[in-house]
């Protein structure tokens, strides 16, 4: 009896996290700008989960005695994370996220952007050398 108690405890605090937490929570509806520039947000999510019970009987409970108590928790964090910004064939990502705090930090940033400078010229050399 007892663990049929705990299995409903389990199976009812997990339906509740499964109504919470779907795929839209983490890649969400797309928004999409007048100008044509489709957003798509992307989230973090992240989640816990506890439960337990105990037979106060240890095994020997009557058919009119039972003696179970149990229970079950759960917690969620969903965190924005980045953007997906689309605009005609192109897509970037947009981070969302605090500023840099060390110089490290700052430079891995950048690095997205200097690729595509780097890239730019490549294709302007290319373009002028023809």
């Amino acid at each position: 009896m007892a663990g049929q108690n705990l299995n409903d405890i389990m199976s009812t605090t997990m339906s509740k996290v499964k109504d919470i937490i779907d795929v839209n929570t983490i890649v969400g509806t797309p928004i999409t700008t007048p100008d044509g520039i489709m957003l798509i947000p992307i989230s973090k999510v992240t989640f816990g989960f506890a439960a337990g019970g105990a037979d106060a009987n240890q095994g020997k409970s009557t058919e009119n005695s039972v003696n179970f108590g149990g229970g079950s928790g759960a917690g969620a964090s969903i965190v924005p994370v980045a953007f997906l910004m689309v605009q005609g064939e192109s897509v970037k990502m947009i981070p969302v996220a605090t500023p840099a705090n060390t110089t490290v930090d700052r430079a891995i940033e950048l690095v997205p952007q200097v690729i595509d400078r780097v890239d730019d010229m490549i294709k302007r050399k290319k373009k002028d050398a023809e």
